[in-house]
């Protein structure tokens, strides 16, 4: 039997046993594998929503009115993917995290404990954006190796638009 990680488990746990049992060419093991990278990504998504937010509220200086329009394009943008993110683990049958303290756990993103500078703020989002990247790219290759199209879709979508907000915050630090 395949091993199972302690995020497969918890899911695999709360699975819902009621009504018909789910056959869509995936395994209860790779929908359980998926979701659970998936949770990751919405994780690392919220986090950067929410730390996107929170510059866009809080820059100054002289950019101030470049960077609140783009952070607020880009939080607009990412709380979008939330919703698809999180619709595409219930239609694994898995549930989604919901809470802070759940995606506090999964993120790989540190969140900062003050109110940066400007200049600070583009950098953390650089991190930020990296990371959802890097992220985005693990669950892809497990979604591929499960043949679960549907995910692979949404992530190389969710890739690009990360890499790109990268190498666009990137640019205002050259």
């Amino acid at each position: 039997m395949a091993k199972v990680n302690k995020l497969e488990s918890s899911l695999l746990a709360q699975a819902s046993t009621k009504g018909l049992p789910i056959d869509i060419g995936l395994t209860e093991k790779e929908r359980a594998t998926v979701a659970a990278e998936l949770s990751k990504m919405l994780a690392d998504s919220y986090t950067l929503y929410l730390m996107t937010h929170n510059f866009h509220w809080n820059v100054t200086g002289p950019l101030f009115n470049t960077l609140h329009l783009m952070f607020m394009d880009q939080y607009t943008e990412e709380w979008q993917a939330l919703d698809s993110i999180a619709e595409r683990i219930r239609a694994l049958g898995l549930y989604a995290p919901g809470t802070y303290a759940q995606y506090a756990k999964l993120s790989s993103i540190s969140e900062p404990t003050d109110v940066p500078v400007a200049e600070k703020m583009i950098e953390l989002l650089v991190k930020g954006n990296e990371a959802v990247a890097r992220t985005a790219r693990a669950a892809l290759k497990k979604a591929d190796d499960a043949g679960d199209e549907p995910t692979v879709d949404l992530l190389t979508q969710r890739l690009d638009i990360h890499e790109k907000n990268a190498w666009m915050l990137r640019s205002l630090l050259q």
